[in-house]
């Protein structure tokens, strides 16, 4: 008797939901498309090796890393980035989204890794010529004792095979060169 109530309320609920789903769909707003500045997003799609270099210490040579990055896109409004080599002899993960914000009219994301606790949050644009993605946000400087400071990033297309991100972190008062990375896309 259980087993045949539980049937009919499925089968009701299934019957409900198909009728309720027709009726629905002529009144639904049509689903949002990318646009064209999540276009600008495909060209980070893919699997790249990548060659770091981070100043560690103002006036010292800087410390070198290689890895990998796997680029993503979900819905073609957001990338998702996941980035893995070393850092200090240490495995290290980052990951990056990014997307495009209609109502800011700004280039939107996050970076989270696993050397640190914090979320950055970014917001940029593009220049003119379309090449270069210029990423702001604040956030705790490891060199400073933790002490929230500005960040300036940028992602810069080279070639369909070939992208640079740089970064730059207040330090007394100025942005610093703080690490700059080359991507080539894999074959």
């Amino acid at each position: 008797m259980k087993t045949n109530i539980i049937a009919a309320f499925c089968f009701i609920v299934a019957t409900a939901g198909v009728a309720q789903t027709a009726e629905d769909k002529a009144k639904m707003p049509e689903m949002p498309k990318p646009q064209k500045e999540h276009e600008w997003l495909k060209q980070l799609e893919g699997q790249w090796d990548s060659e770091a270099e981070m100043i560690m210490e103002p006036g010292k040579p800087p410390m070198k890393s290689k890895g990998s990055e796997t680029v993503k896109s979900i819905g073609g409004f957001w990338t998702v980035a996941e980035n893995k080599g070393d850092m200090m002899g240490m495995p290290f993960t980052g990951v990056m989204t990014l997307g495009y914000s209609p109502e800011k009219k700004k280039y939107v994301g996050t970076w989270v890794d696993s050397a640190q606790s914090a979320m950055w949050v970014y917001e940029g644009t593009l220049d003119a010529s379309g090449k270069v993605l210029t990423l702001s946000s604040e956030g705790p400087c490891p060199m400073q004792g933790g002490k929230i400071v500005k960040v300036e990033e940028t992602l810069e297309i080279k070639s369909p095979e070939h992208k640079v991100f740089s970064s730059k972190m207040e330090i007394d008062g100025k942005l610093t060169p703080m690490m700059t990375v080359n991507y080539t896309k894999k074959k």
